[in-house]
């Protein structure tokens, strides 16, 4: 029995979410970053782009609004998600973070937050907080002197 090969084509995010990387544009500067002469003459900054991202049925309902929400100084304005790296020497490992930071913005919004439950003070806190501001007021109080002519 054969253990199914991970498609070379799909960028896994879960088990049930995979961006196909014909979705994804990746373009090359120079970088910045670390590595003397060799910065000056390699395009090892790497400009990751996701041009479907409003349009791509890939991502669960609900969570490209919670990308948006989450990380709106990645979203450009016509809706692409853009991502950059530049903290190694070489292409390659700048290509892989960019793929590392987009699954990881994903995977945090893949599962939805759970709704607050509204729940009233118990009455215990009640009273602490009636006795706490009792005690504040005489202690005011107290610091008011007499206005003596």
């Amino acid at each position: 029995m054969t253990t199914p090969q991970p498609d070379a084509n799909l960028l896994r995010v879960s088990r049930r979410v995979a961006i196909p990387l014909e979705e994804l544009e990746f373009s090359y500067a120079r970088s910045g970053g670390p590595g003397g002469q060799n910065v000056n003459k390699v395009a090892s900054k790497t400009h990751l782009r996701w041009r479907t991202a409003t349009t791509s049925v890939v991502l669960p309902l609900g969570t490209l609004d919670r990308l948006k929400s989450s990380y709106p100084s990645r979203f450009t304005n016509e809706g692409d998600i853009l991502l950059v790296a530049q903290t190694h020497r070489d292409q390659e490992r700048n290509r892989q973070e960019c793929l590392d930071k987009l699954v990881t913005m994903i995977r945090q919004c893949l599962q939805a937050p759970t709704p607050r439950k509204k729940t009233k003070p118990t009455w215990g806190s009640q009273l602490r907080r009636m006795d706490a501001k009792r005690r504040n007021s005489a202690k005011k109080e107290g610091r008011r002197g007499g206005g003596q002519d």
